[in-house]
């Protein structure tokens, strides 16, 4: 059974580890993670369609507890504990502490009188007729306690003032931890100091582009500093990584990489114009992944230069789901001329509508083809590992335009953007 305890307006933890409300979801994953064999059954909770608008959930149903992150940024913004008030006595799921003082346990029983006692005196309740709820908020805490419609307190007393046969009164059937004064207004709250861990972290990326070709990514990051009285603080910096820099290059501008990770096989080769020149490589292209960015970078074996760009969005359905931070790019393109038949002359007219397309990591696959001409047939691209031959995501499809491939999930959401050097004869994704 775990012990936790419960700081409003921050955490759910113990002295080993703590769900931060704030946190990346990755985070929380890495902390259940560390906890196998004491936190089992673990579930996640996405909507394929509807990445964007339905909650990312974490479930952890043998525990009574459910982690609730923002769709968007994908950060911690509420935490639900759920308790078994039909069977009261198989309240033995976890154990709940509040400035060390233990309000639920099997030997004590989460009451009115009991939070009241651990809790201080709040504002009165409020009560769900539909729901035939009472819920006692606290900033950053609320309690619900289920109340029969016939026992329905009044305006004036609250809680506090039912009349319950035998001198039982209802215990908590649910408790949530989040920001600000009641749950309807929560929010999830900026990635908190104590999740930063001297990772670098990113704002948002701007791709560079000049004459219709891609010359690198600026960079807008943000990571922990410190101050004169060395106390420590968000720290904003912007970089730029150009094709052609050199390791040396990136590494000072970023600092040293979460993974190098080695090409042994481009299985991608045979869309190049010399697939049939496979001549053994003594040297492989290398990666730089910085996960906490969302991007990887890929040097050239020979050159060790920068020839490739990956910014991955972080899709829940994806088969690189929880790897990377989403990365925040903003990527300008002009809209492509398109020839329209004119109803009077009966000639072809070019049509440019003004202005550039901003594309982002939450743009829709349909809305940028649209406005662009990518490559009509796409590559299909299924992902598998060795050790697992299957990938339950499915196929994702690649889209060629100008320097550009457009990973594409089923959903239409975009899974990842690949820039590569324009002057290659062909990308390899």
């Amino acid at each position: 059974m775990l012990e936790l305890e419960v700081v409003p307006e921050r955490s759910l933890g113990c002295e080993q580890w703590e769900f931060i409300l704030g946190m990346h979801f990755s985070q929380a994953v890495a902390i259940i993670q560390s906890q196998v064999g004491i936190i089992k059954g673990v579930q996640v909770l996405y909507s394929d369609m509807n990445p964007l608008t339905v909650d990312l959930v974490i479930s952890l149903p043998q525990d009574g507890i459910r982690l609730i992150f923002d769709p968007v940024v994908q950060r911690l913004k509420y935490i639900y504990l759920f308790f078994q008030i039909i069977e009261i006595y198989n309240m033995k799921l976890v154990k709940l502490k509040y400035c060390g003082l233990t309000f639920n346990s099997p030997e004590v029983l989460p009451s009115i009188e009991q939070i009241e006692h651990s809790f201080g005196a709040t504002h009165p309740g409020v009560y769900d007729t539909e729901k035939q709820l009472f819920v006692l908020n606290f900033r950053g805490l609320s309690f619900c306690f289920p109340v029969e419609s016939k026992f329905q307190p009044g305006y004036a007393h609250g809680l506090g003032s039912l009349q319950f046969p035998n001198g039982s009164s209802p215990v908590v059937s649910r408790t949530s931890v989040y920001t600000g004064n009641n749950l309807a207004e929560s929010r999830s709250p900026a990635l908190p100091l104590c999740c930063y861990h001297n990772h670098l972290y990113m704002e948002r990326a701007e791709v560079l582009r000049e004459h219709l070709h891609t010359t690198g990514i600026r960079l807008h990051l943000f990571t922990e500093g410190s101050s004169r009285i060395l106390e420590p603080r968000k720290q904003c910096l912007s970089r730029e990584v150009l094709f052609g820099d050199t390791c040396q290059d990136v590494a000072t501008a970023l600092g040293a990489p979460s993974r190098i990770f080695y090409k042994a096989e481009d299985k991608m080769k045979i869309h190049s114009p010399n697939a049939h020149r496979r001549v053994a490589a003594r040297r492989s292209d290398f990666f730089y992944n910085y996960f906490t960015l969302g991007m990887d970078i890929l040097f050239d074996a020979k050159t060790q230069k920068v020839k490739k760009f990956v910014l991955h969005t972080n899709y829940p359905g994806h088969y690189n789901f929880n790897m990377y931070h989403r990365c925040e790019f903003h990527l300008a393109l002009p809209p492509d001329s398109r020839q329209q038949q004119s109803s009077d002359a009966g000639q072809l007219i070019d049509v440019s509508p003004p202005g550039s397309i901003m594309i982002s990591a939450y743009t829709k696959w349909d809305a940028i083809s649209e406005q662009l001409k990518p490559s009509e047939r796409p590559v299909v691209l299924n992902r598998a590992s060795s050790t697992n031959t299957t990938n339950p995501f499915g196929s994702t499809f690649c889209y060629g335009y100008q320097d550009i491939i457009f990973e594409v999930m089923p959903n239409n959401y975009i899974a990842s953007v690949t820039l590569y050097a324009g002057e290659r004869s062909g990308p390899d994704v």
